[in-house]
């Protein structure tokens, strides 16, 4: 009560303010409508007029008819808005947010056409005019048209708003668009006809207006942000066709218009035909990335460089068009079975790739159809004209018959055999350890060829290192050798000068010597001429004394040996002969001092004298005899 009794003149101001906005209200009609809102009114019934109620299927007023007008009010004052009369619904603008669109939904206007799903596009100041878009035709249910971002003054007793994102096509993707209203397909294509002037389908009235149809569009939307009408225009985004290098892609086209086979009458394989014809195109795309429609074409990659493929269990290229080749079991003629890794390589020409997909669809057609057949039947065959052995020695040779062949059967195909390769030969275990041991013992022999040519090159080695480390020792004999040598010159120099000195010398003493042994030699001449006269007078006086003499004694000797024999003679006649033998044999050992009595007798068994005894004696005797001179010698000696 204090509070009130003290502030009473504040509730007496407010009072005084809502008593006069009723006031105003109710007496006057005034209506305020703030700067940020819209009023939205209702009418609540007619006080003059006939049409006092609004046309069947109407449920917006734009005539002055009773319930919701079309006309709203913008922000100020306003009168004779009386509140019996009419009801102001404040409703805030309508903001469409950055990267945002807002489509609308129409409560009230003309019917659909049938066969539509969409309100076609009329002039409403962006549907801010209710009035003006009821009066231009403007259709009830969704519209095709659409408000960017902004702020309206939008009456949603008619117009619904739904807020709906832009839509953005991000890098390296395509947009593939679905329309869903339009004209129909025409019958035998998969797409609608291509139109222009439609803006990226942003402005799908001009789309309908130029005949578009409904369905799957040839166009495609590349990276972007679009206002498009989610209402009208369904996108997928996919990923761009990416051509690497290396390759190209064949284009293969299921819309278009029917063409004509450009080949001609050569090749019978398949319909080529022109860029943007229904088939298969015959320039194809070289490396690069394209927006196709995945769903009306197809790009098939053709490798243009050269491709491997391998006929292994254990071993495929990245591009996988082998995985699915394995390994060849083959039988040789000798019935062993042994498997055989071929690798093959082809290459495909840029401008032959759309006959190659015309003919078999795609390379893996191509491998599993041509390549595969008829290089495991060429090998099968060539394996049963010889036994394993044979075949393994001459694996050059039917590797390139192997070459030959397949090169003329790809020829046909429109693709170049560039080379064929035998890989690994796995013969039957019995042969390949007969094998395996051949190979070791060539390897041993190989090894130990290289030992020996490693030790004699380590002797060799060893040679010269011994040879370096006396380097010192024969540069330092050499200059020994050297300055001897040019010592022994320098003594041979002197020598020849000692030499030709002494020669002088010897020359002048000879000379000399020479003139005295004349002189000498003169001299003895002489003194020999003298003398050799007195010795020859001498000989011949000695010869003759000589010869007197002899003679004298030759006749002493020959009277002396008269009488001997005459003495001998005489001696014979008076002892007899066989006594004078004896006489002088004892006379001679007498001289002799000859032992008559041997010191050893020697005689016969039982006291006989026996012949071979006594010679038996006899020749001992001799040989002590001879032993003891022997001794006597030695002794002397």
């Amino acid at each position: 009560m204090l509070f009130f009794l003290t502030y009473w003149w504040i509730f007496l101001i407010v009072l005084s303010f809502l008593f006069y906005k009723f006031v105003l209200r109710v007496f006057f009609g005034m209506v305020i409508v703030p700067e940020n809102k819209i009023g939205l009114v209702t009418k609540k019934f007619v006080l003059f007029g006939t049409d006092k109620s609004l046309p069947d299927g109407r449920i917006i007023a734009t005539k002055g008819e009773a319930g919701y007008q079309a006309k709203t009010l913008a922000p100020g004052l306003y009168w004779a808005m009386w509140p019996w009369q009419y009801a102001i619904d404040m409703a805030s603008f309508t903001i469409i947010p950055e990267g945002n669109i807002g489509l609308l939904l129409s409560k009230d206007g003309a019917e659909i056409p049938t066969g539509r799903i969409l309100a076609q596009k009329v002039s409403s100041d962006n549907f801010q005019d209710a009035t003006m878009f009821l009066d231009n035709g403007g259709q009830k249910g969704r519209q095709s048209a659409f408000v960017t971002t902004g702020s309206y003054r939008i009456n949603t007793h008619l117009f619904e708003v739904v807020i709906s994102p832009q839509i953005v096509i991000s890098e390296n993707m395509v947009g593939i668009v679905t329309a869903m209203d339009g004209e129909p397909i025409p019958i035998g294509q998969i797409a609608g006809k291509f139109v222009e002037g439609h803006n990226n389908f942003q402005d799908f009235d001009q789309f309908l207006k130029k005949g578009g149809n409904r369905g799957l569009q040839p166009q495609v939307m590349l990276a972007g942000s679009y206002y498009i009408n989610s209402w009208a225009i369904q996108i997928e985004q996919t990923p761009m066709t990416d051509v690497p290098i290396g390759y190209v892609g064949v284009v293969i086209s299921y819309i278009g218009e029917d063409g004509q086979d450009v080949t001609g009458d050569t090749f019978k394989h398949g319909n080529i035909v022109s860029k943007g014809q229904r088939g298969v195109w015959m320039e194809p795309f070289g490396p690069g990335k394209y927006a196709l429609n995945k769903y009306t074409t197809k790009l098939e990659p053709v490798p243009t460089t050269n491709l491997v493929l391998n006929w292994a269990d254990a071993r495929s290229e990245s591009h996988n068009l082998d995985q699915n080749l394995s390994t060849i079991t083959v039988r040789s003629k000798d019935g062993f079975p042994f498997n055989l890794d071929v690798s093959q390589i082809i290459h495909v020409p840029a401008n032959e790739a759309p006959k190659v997909i015309a003919r078999f669809g795609s390379m893996n057609n191509l491998v599993s159809q041509v390549l595969e057949p008829t290089i495991g039947n060429y090998f099968r065959n060539s394996a049963q004209e010889s036994d394993v052995i044979s075949f393994l020695s001459t694996r050059k040779e039917r590797q390139e018959s192997a070459k030959n062949h397949i090169k003329v059967v790809l020829d046909e195909y429109n693709v170049n055999a560039v080379d064929t390769l035998i890989g690994d030969i796995v013969p039957p275990e019995s042969l390949m350890k007969t094998l395996t041991d051949r190979k070791i013992a060539e390897e041993e022999q190989k090894t130990y060829q290289t030992q020996k040519m490693a030790q004699e090159q380590r002797q060799g080695m060893e040679k010269e290192t011994a040879i370096a480390d006396m380097q010192k020792e024969i540069v330092k004999a050499s200059q020994s050798v050297e300055i001897a040598q040019r010592t022994a010159d320098a003594t041979v120099k002197k020598a020849e000068g000692d030499a030709t000195s002494l020669k002088l010398n010897v020359n002048a003493e000879a000379e000399a010597t020479k003139m005295r042994a004349n002189a000498e030699a003169e001299a003895t001449k002489a003194r020999a001429g003298a003398q050799a006269e007195a010795t020859k007078l001498t000989a011949s006086a000695e010869a003759e004394r000589i010869s007197k003499t002899g003679l004298a004694e030759a006749e002493k000797i020959m009277a002396i040996g008269k009488s001997t024999a005459e003495a001998y003679q005489l001696q014979v006649s008076a002892m007899g002969g066989d006594n004078f033998t004896k006489y002088k044999i004892t006379e001679e050992i007498g001289k002799g001092k000859i032992k008559v009595i041997p010191d050893v007798l020697i005689s016969g068994s039982n006291g006989t004298d026996g012949s071979m005894s006594g010679l038996l004696g006899l020749k001992l005797m001799e040989m002590m005899d001879t032993n003891k001179s022997k001794e006597n010698s030695k002794k002397g000696e």
